[in-house]
């Protein structure tokens, strides 16, 4: 098997699964008793909270351990606008963010609450400019994510944060695919709040975390029992935890090896596809993009029958096209960067880790010809643009 979604999951690491053994047994204890060995658990997990603060220039109590990436969205939006309703109910955001944020926003408006949702270029940038003149005095929250999860495509979140900061506006971004991935510095940046998951870099699944700056107010979203200092309740997850801490050792003291070595993998197989299968694009930014992530559209054919042939084939991949999740409407990314309904279904993301051989990569490529070949023979679109409508052809 060739596996190539890891923007959808990462393989936890053998460190990761030992680091975590123990906590089931020897190690069981629920941290929040009194007796010795629940103590011990409770400093393994302080250590475990200073680490991952260190990683993005954080203090150890603004981090707050949540289930994962989008309670970690769903908590910052709705915790800062419920807590800050009096100041204001205005909150700014993209039109390509995760659905965490985006199904949030759509509470919130029925809440009463007000959304302004950012246009993005063809490459998937905001426009500073329109961020700028979209701050009202009553706006609370700006919310925009630090890279695209489908087309990888990184956004200028340190302009963001000077534009929020000087604006006194509250900056929240969701980097739950740049974590790991991209240097971030909260202070340097400005970020107030920051979401993450860690089975995104080879930790386990159910654990992220939410920073929140110090001083900045904050209700909770679970209530219940007085964990992570009353902000969020629910019996403390301590296999998890240890095992988020382990893969954040493992993953920033091998970033800059393993980024350049995957965005050799990834150039490669950008430079394959384009020379090689004819009416394709690449869909999103070439020089502001994840080192693990690709994204093409392929034109006259649909994703739903690609992923398949793929999965035949022993290829795991996912499509910019939400048809493998039952709906006909195709990604609200790649709409929103401009491709038509017909292209936007074709599309198909490829995202590489540093377990991914270039061997794997041109099996991919040479197995791709072949799929696209094969269902571009049975499309009638095809058939037409063969025959009579060539100009509708777009180009890289």
């Amino acid at each position: 098997m060739i596996y190539l979604d890891n923007a959808a999951t990462t393989k936890v690491k053998s460190e990761v699964l030992d680091a975590m053994l123990p906590y089931f047994t020897d190690k069981f204890y629920n941290p929040s008793s009194i007796y010795k060995p629940s103590r011990s658990v409770t400093e393994d997990i302080s250590e475990a909270r200073r680490v991952i603060a260190s990683s993005i220039g954080a203090r150890e109590e603004e981090i707050y351990f949540t289930s994962g990436g989008s309670e970690s969205d769903n908590w910052a939006l709705k915790g800062i606008l419920l807590s800050r309703k009096s100041k204001g109910k205005h909150i700014i955001t993209t039109k390509i963010e995760h659905h965490a944020i985006l199904e949030s926003c759509k509470l919130l408006e029925k809440e009463g609450f007000e959304v302004t949702y950012l246009n993005v270029s063809s490459e998937g940038l905001v426009d500073l400019e329109e961020l700028e003149s979209s701050i009202r005095s009553d706006t609370v929250l700006v919310s925009v994510m630090a890279a695209n999860n489908e087309i990888g495509t990184i956004e200028p979140i340190k302009e963001i944060g000077e534009i929020c900061k000087r604006h006194n506006v509250l900056f929240h971004t969701d980097a739950v695919q740049a974590y790991g991935v991209l240097d971030i510095d909260v202070n340097d940046m400005n970020i107030d709040l920051l979401s993450t998951s860690a089975h995104k870099i080879n930790g386990p699944k159910g654990i992220g975390f939410l920073y929140v700056r110090k001083g900045v107010m904050i209700s909770p979203l679970i209530n219940g029992g007085s964990q992570e200092r009353g902000k969020r309740a629910g019996t403390t997850n301590s296999a998890s935890i240890i095992g988020f801490k382990k893969a954040v050792e493992l993953k920033f003291s091998k970033r800059e090896e393993n980024n350049k070595y995957i965005a050799s993998l990834r150039d490669h197989l950008r430079e394959r596809v384009i020379k090689e299968i004819p009416y394709v694009r690449v869909n999103g930014s070439i020089s502001k993009r994840l080192p693990n992530n690709m994204n093409f559209s392929f034109q006259f054919i649909e994703g739903e029958g690609m992923l398949l042939k793929l999965d035949s084939k022993s290829i795991c991949a996912s499509s910019g096209s939400a048809c493998t999740s039952g709906s006909l409407d195709p990604s609200h990314v790649l709409l929103a960067i401009g491709l038509p309904h017909e292209i936007a279904h074709g599309s198909l993301r490829l995202t590489i880790s540093e377990d991914n051989t270039m061997e794997e990569i041109d099996y991919v490529v040479d197995t791709l010809k072949g799929i696209i070949s094969e269902l571009r023979s049975m499309s009638p679109l095809y058939a037409d643009f063969v025959n009579k409508d060539k100009e509708s052809v777009f180009n890289v």
